[in-house]
């Protein structure tokens, strides 16, 4: 019997020939991932552990400050100085406002995560490096004090779920309508524990924005992992960010696979899910009229410069409409810069959205766009969650880059054929 990518990864990662699911291996790691929050909280684990001074990897040691960055207040601004000051002190990698953005865009943009690495995070959507071709997950702070004292961690080998995409998308469909579609399809504990593997002829052609949605939102079905094969795209994108070392793994022809599901992607709309759970998913065009105070574009979800790109386009030439609150987040100060050299940022600004810097405050009811009592948002972001955003009250509605454009002009939620003509295939 065969091996998933997956196993293939974590066998190679413990030493050994083969793993099933279930067993429980130690596994070293290539990359630790900290944001602010996880981090504080590992800090204190880590000065627990005996022996440990040194974290084993700084060079394998991430830290982005990125949920309440740029500090919203005192209490986050003295939380990020401390994690600042252990992470310089150890001589970890440190990435902070002006030279980063959010961390799931941030770690792909730098060439630090690659096919066929073992890479774990304080943050659940560390799941997105799966776009890559490798095993990465999140996990709790504890656990990523563990992995910087000894460069290990443990983990319950994932049963795995394949899901095989067939046909050819239809204008407007990207990679956030095929994960939103998937997760109404399995549910949002469909996945639990599982790697979710992503096959097929339509998400051939799926640029690496589109992998990296579906990957981060996997664990929005209850996935452990969320994973691509790497193709001639994944190649592409690692040789234009300066990453060219690495092991690419494949699934054997006779893996075993705990589910197979199949889907005629050719036959899904943009989606769009309803409050309160990213299960809870239907065609924009049977969405029916639903007024919106305001819309949020990007954050790790879709802060990509093809989602930048989508909803620049949408919104060229026409207005927000004025009851509604347009918020642009790119992923990083990379994309940012991109969107200025192709002049989305003059379209957005004509457009009378705002274009934040890079953090996760809206998603997180944070801080740069909090809803208020009975508000309703769309918005980009991997969540819609009871208070998710902001007020418990608050409704989400999770949504494509083009979607959100074409609601935040109409006011309502709209489908982007109310708006803009699709962009020209090829």
């Amino acid at each position: 019997m065969g091996m998933t990518i997956t196993e293939k990864i974590l066998a190679a990662h413990a030493g050994r020939d083969r793993v099933e699911p279930g067993e429980i291996v130690m596994v070293d790691v290539d990359v630790v991932l900290a944001n602010e929050l996880s981090a504080a909280l590992a800090i204190d684990e880590f000065k627990k552990i005996e022996g440990a001074t040194r974290i084993r990897d700084p060079e394998g040691a991430v830290f982005v400050p990125d949920h309440f960055t740029p500090n919203k207040d005192i209490t986050t601004a003295k939380l990020v100085q401390r994690v600042r000051e252990f992470a310089l002190e150890q001589n970890a990698r440190w990435f902070e406002v002006g030279r980063a953005g959010i961390e799931h865009c941030v770690l792909p943009q730098n060439g630090i995560v690659g096919p066929g690495q073992v890479i774990i995070g304080g943050d659940s959507h560390t799941t997105t490096y799966g776009a890559l071709g490798a095993f990465s997950t999140g996990v709790g702070s504890t656990d990523v004090a563990v992995a910087w004292a000894i460069g290990q961690t443990w983990l319950r080998v994932p049963p795995t779920v394949k899901v095989t995409y067939h046909g050819r998308l239809r204008p407007w469909v990207t990679g956030k309508d095929l994960i939103l579609y998937t997760i109404g399809q399995l549910t949002v504990d469909g996945a639990t524990y599982m790697a979710m593997e992503f096959h097929g002829d339509a998400l051939a052609e799926l640029p690496m924005a589109g992998r990296f949605t579906m990957a981060n939102m996997s664990i929005e079905a209850g996935a452990k992992n969320g994973i691509f094969h790497p193709d001639d795209i994944t190649r592409e994108y690692l040789g234009s960010v300066g990453h060219n070392r690495y092991t690419e793994f494949r699934s054997d022809p006779d893996a075993a696979y705990e589910r197979d599901v199949e889907i005629d992607a050719g036959t899904i709309e943009p989606q769009i899910a309803f409050p309160a759970i990213p299960e809870n998913t239907r065609p924009v065009t049977e969405a029916g009229t639903v007024e919106i105070d305001q819309v949020v574009i990007g954050t790790c979800t879709n802060g990509w410069i093809e989602d930048m790109r989508e909803a620049a386009h949408v919104l060229r030439g026409h207005h927000v409409d004025p009851r509604v609150r347009c918020i642009v987040v790119p992923g990083s100060q990379e994309v940012q810069r991109q969107m200025v050299k192709e002049g989305l940022m003059e379209i957005f600004l004509d457009s009378d959205c705002i274009v934040s810097t890079s953090t996760c405050g809206p998603c997180i009811g944070g801080h740069m766009g909090v809803l208020g009592e009975y508000e309703k948002c769309v918005s980009t972001t991997n969540r819609n969650f009871v208070g998710r955003m902001g007020a418990r009250t608050a409704e989400i509605y999770l949504a494509n880059p083009a979607v959100a454009a074409a609601s935040a002009v109409s006011g309502r939620i709209a489908h982007p054929d109310e708006v803009a003509s699709p962009v020209a295939a090829g």
